[in-house]
């Protein structure tokens, strides 16, 4: 909608510059400025249909300016900004009262659609609650795109009482997600009960669930509550849900339908007043098909689905996690070590199929068993080879590392076999940069983040070497086949 009024409050002039062009191509005015102070007369000016702030600015944090402007102007959307990718910024952000929270570096798309949305419901009112995040422990660590995205569907259930199922490899920190929900959700002073059906023998699930009265099987002696009972007025986090046997999964439908149950052995029904999050590995979808799970079941639990991306998928937040694993040994009375840079990109290359907890295992131990106090990458390589009995290789997915030995192999026969002048490393880098950068563009489609990814190096470093090499996406992958002796491009 054009004629719409913009107010933009960021201390970085190129920033205001990029958001003033961007909205003004729109067809919205905008108004910008490097402080809060002047943003706020602005807004008790009674200016402006949209706010778009930095958190950090030079004479007032916006987390302390939004509870004003929410009190001042309910209906006024704000839209936060942060280079400080964390959850606990975009729970605060969502608790504060922001409309929207948008990680920087942001894509110009993806905030034109947001604006636009926020200005379509300028009357919807957000919430305002004085919760300080400041000091306390990160339940989920990451800053990248995937975590980020996270993060916003999460800060937007803290608040709600709807069931979540989060789905997610073993080790990408499902459980953590749930404590998240609850920690910072309005339960917080309720309990936080967990069960992993895959952990209970299945003819005791229901009993552990429901909880069972004296005499209903043998060696029931008393009355004993169950998992629901022990969760009033909490959170009852339900993981491995797709390990439940069919018959706990009708008596977990009728909990859900009715808000009561019955324990084992018993007529009376009890109440349920708890929040259901549950976690799965599996493919449900699958196991409705094979009837193994409930249809009607899965949709009263999959009210809201929140996925957790495995490690491959955010391999650039591989620095922040050893980071605050290294805090954990040190808690834990380990030793206080450091990573070196190299060691870290070399963690950044390995597969993880354990995921996080896989990576955090990996830390512990390097810490652990060696007594330098800098972890070098000599340590990691062994780690790896003692680990799985040979070195593991890079990160699957499309392997790159197969297409570097061909393009190698071909290269050596090319020089029959001899190795070319000193400086042996820079130069079959130079020359197997290219097209390993190419590989990586058109297995991604030309995504530069997804590319960045599977190379295993920064997405900027990535578009500094795109621009140096002039590299543009072609639609097939330049094979060593087709580089001369001299190791370019034939055809060039």
């Amino acid at each position: 909608m054009t004629g719409q009024n913009i107010l933009v409050a960021d201390d970085d002039a190129a920033i205001r510059t990029v958001l003033n062009q961007a909205l003004t191509r729109q067809g919205y005015a905008v108004r910008s400025t490097g402080n809060a102070t002047t943003l706020w007369r602005w807004i008790t000016d009674g200016e402006g249909d949209l706010v778009i702030t930095d958190v950090i600015m030079p004479d007032e944090n916006a987390f302390d300016l939004l509870p004003r402007i929410k009190k001042l102007r309910p209906e006024l959307p704000v839209i936060v900004m942060s280079a400080q990718n964390t959850i606990m910024t975009a729970i605060t952000a969502t608790e504060r009262g922001a409309y929207e929270y948008i990680p920087k570096p942001f894509d110009l798309n993806e905030l034109n659609a947001v604006v636009a949305r926020a200005l379509d419901h300028m009357n919807r009112k957000t919430r305002s609650a004085d919760v300080d995040g400041d000091g306390e422990r990160l339940p989920l660590i990451g800053r990248s795109p995937a975590m980020q995205e996270v993060y916003r569907v999460m800060a937007r259930l803290m608040q709600t009482e709807l069931t979540v199922m989060i789905s997610g490899e073993s080790g990408t920190g499902k459980e953590l997600a749930a404590r998240a929900l609850h920690d910072y959700g309005k339960r917080r002073n309720g309990p936080f009960v967990a069960l992993n059906m895959a952990a209970i023998p299945r003819e005791l699930i229901e009993a552990e669930l429901f909880g069972y009265e004296k005499g209903a099987f043998t060696g029931a002696q008393m009355r004993r509550a169950g998992k629901f009972e022990q969760a009033e007025g909490g959170t009852l986090f339900l993981d491995e849900i797709g390990d439940m046997p069919m018959e706990a999964q009708t008596r977990l439908l009728r909990v859900l339908q009715e808000g009561e149950f019955s324990r084992v052995g018993g007529t009376s029904t009890v109440k349920a007043n708890v929040r259901i999050v549950a976690a799965t590995h599996r493919d449900l979808r699958r196991h409705i098909s094979q009837g193994l799970f409930r249809e009607d079941l899965f949709y009263r639990l999959n009210v809201v689905p929140v996925r957790l991306p495995p490690l491959r998928e955010r391999i650039e937040d591989v620095g922040d996690l050893v980071r605050h694993f290294l805090g954990d040994a040190v808690e834990q009375g380990l030793p206080e070590k450091q990573f070196e840079p190299e060691a870290v990109e070399r963690l950044k290359l390995h597969r993880w199929p354990g995921n996080v907890r896989e990576l955090e295992n990996t830390v512990r131990r390097l810490v652990a068993l060696h007594g330098d106090d800098v972890i070098d990458v000599a340590m990691v390589e062994t780690e790896f080879a003692d680990v799985s009995g040979q070195d593991d290789g890079v990160r699957s997915g499309y392997d790159l590392s197969e297409y570097a030995e061909t393009y190698l192999a071909d290269y050596f026969a090319l020089h029959g076999g001899e190795l070319p002048p000193p400086g042996l490393y820079n130069r079959v880098l130079a020359q197997i940069e290219v097209p390993l950068i190419n590989a990586a563009l058109v297995a991604t489609s030309g995504n530069q983040i997804k590319a960045a990814e599977l190379l295993g190096i920064n997405r900027n470093t990535l578009r500094k070497k795109i621009r140096y090499h002039d590299i543009s996406v072609v639609r097939g992958m330049p094979m060593p086949s087709d580089l001369d002796p001299a190791g370019q491009l034939s055809g060039e």
